[in-house]
């Protein structure tokens, strides 16, 4: 654990994030949020969120030493998609018992390894760490070397026990064991001056292959995308790359920073959620391109494509912009989103009623500020009861929000759009523009909401059983006075 410790510590010591280096070393020192309890419930462990950044990896095997259910916990929480290998689909463990526990599980945690290569024959194998066999001292770092010396495969140690802190650092760790032991391990076999690299992209519902034809028509070749859709030799020759788009906020900006201190990357954190924001990303992309020595005739070809598409994006939300006239949307998300999904529903003419900022950082409330105003409401931490209040007293017309927060909406009777990582709807691009405000109007418009509005025929004051036997008393009462 010592060496994890200093990790622990390192990440926590970012120099690229501005709110971190604000802080005083004692505050540096302590990290984003106090560190977790064994067992403590925090709203995602560091274990899930090392586990949500690398299982996109799509030709991966993905073991987690631990008991059964950190694995059932932790399998498929996100929409990722993948076009291609489907091992990632497939849960492993060594389901660790008690006598694991008193023994040792570093013999069942190699065995496990051996059985995964023989059976599957993958190109690396992801050993993910978990709070019991931590806290009992299985050294995976050791098992994963001899494994490694012994079956000739990469089997690369993810220590990231979900007790050392919340999902967020679980996202850094996920991203330094990548630096240590797979970034910079293999050689392309060609290179071009439009190579680049997409951090912190994980393809939900497949939104990377919306933005991936843009790319394309601009000869710009994806070399990595950590780890959407992303496979285990890309990741591994990703130090080659040109330039690099950080995308979900400071998820991965130990990533995008250390490769740029390594190999002279430059990056920069960009979104492609709405119209204004694609044009934005695709600009700045070609701009470090350039700036690497890519021909300087790539920013015309970009403002070409940018102001085609631009044209087609607008025509086809035109329709939708007098069907949104007034509508108000409250929006309960995080990191990125919280700004970059304000901007897409701004250009389509919604109002916003407010935003959730629990996860986002002083940069997103800065984009938010420039965006909405000085008066825009942030919200930090919103009870169910209050967003419940929200929309009921329809100072809302729409919830957008993850799977948490949607039975909140339905007991108001109150639209609600899964925004989120288990939604089955991509979003990303001009053409995912279009569709989240296709969904939105669908939404928005469900004769469903008016129908549920109604009192039931039983709750209707004045014909129920309580009024008819209530009549039924009186009545006679009255025609005999």
């Amino acid at each position: 654990m010592t060496t994890l410790s200093a990790t622990i510590q390192e990440v926590f010591n970012e120099p690229a994030c501005a709110k971190n280096a604000a802080k005083s070393e004692k505050e540096r020192k302590k990290g984003c949020t106090k560190q977790l309890q064994p067992g403590g419930a925090a709203g995602g462990c560091a274990f899930d969120g090392a586990k949500i950044a690398l299982q996109p990896l799509t030709d991966v095997a993905h073991l987690v030493h631990g008991p059964i259910a950190c694995e059932g916990n932790s399998w498929d929480n996100r929409g990722a998609r993948s076009s291609g290998p489907s091992l990632w689909r497939t849960g492993f463990t060594t389901d660790i018992n008690e006598t694991d526990i008193v023994f040792g599980g570093e013999k069942r945690l190699y065995k496990a390894i051996r059985e995964i290569i023989e059976k599957y024959d993958p190109p690396a194998v992801f050993v993910y760490q978990t709070c019991i066999p931590a806290m009992t001292g299985d050294d995976i770092n050791a098992v994963a070397k001899a494994a490694s010396a012994k079956f000739g495969k990469p089997v690369i140690p993810i220590n990231a026990p979900g007790f050392v802190g919340p999902k967020n650092l679980g996202n850094k760790l996920a991203g330094e064991a990548l630096l240590d032991h797979v970034i910079g391990t293999v050689e392309p076999e060609y290179t071009t001056p439009y190579d680049i690299n997409i951090i912190g992209e994980y393809n939900l519902s497949g939104e990377l292959w919306q933005v991936k034809p843009l790319l394309d028509a601009l000869g710009i070749r994806v070399l990595s995308c950590i780890s959407g859709d992303g496979r285990y030799r890309e990741v591994a020759q990703s130090h080659r790359a040109k330039a690099a788009m950080m995308v979900c906020s400071k998820a991965m900006i130990n990533v995008a920073r250390k490769m740029e201190e390594r190999y002279g990357i430059p990056f920069f954190e960009g979104s492609f959620y709405g119209i204004g924001d694609t044009s934005d990303s695709l600009r700045e992309i070609a701009r470090l391109l350039v700036s690497r020595g890519a021909p300087a005739e790539l920013l015309d070809r970009t403002e070409a494509l940018i102001a085609r598409e631009e044209a087609k994006a607008w025509a086809s939300i035109a329709p939708f912009k007098p069907l949104f006239a007034g509508k108000r949307v409250l929006l309960i998300t995080g990191g990125v989103k919280s700004w970059s999904v304000v901007a897409a529903l701004q250009e389509a003419g919604l109002e916003i009623a407010g935003t959730s900022v629990k996860k986002s950082t002083k940069e997103d409330k800065e984009r938010i500020k420039e965006l909405m105003g000085e008066d825009a409401h942030m919200i930090e931490d919103m009870t169910p009861r209050e967003m419940y209040r929200m929309l009921k007293d329809a100072k809302a017309d729409i919830m957008l929000s993850g799977g948490r927060s949607q039975f909140v909406a339905l007991k108001a009777a109150m639209p609600w759009l899964d925004i989120n990582q288990e939604r089955h709807h991509a979003y990303m691009g001009y053409v995912g523009m279009v569709d989240l405000l296709r969904e939105i109007a669908k939404t928005l418009f469900n004769p469903v909401w008016e129908q549920v509005r109604r009192p039931a025929p039983w709750d209707d004051p004045a014909d129920n059983w309580q009024a008819r036997a209530l009549a039924e008393i009186v009545a006679p009462q009255l025609a005999a006075e």
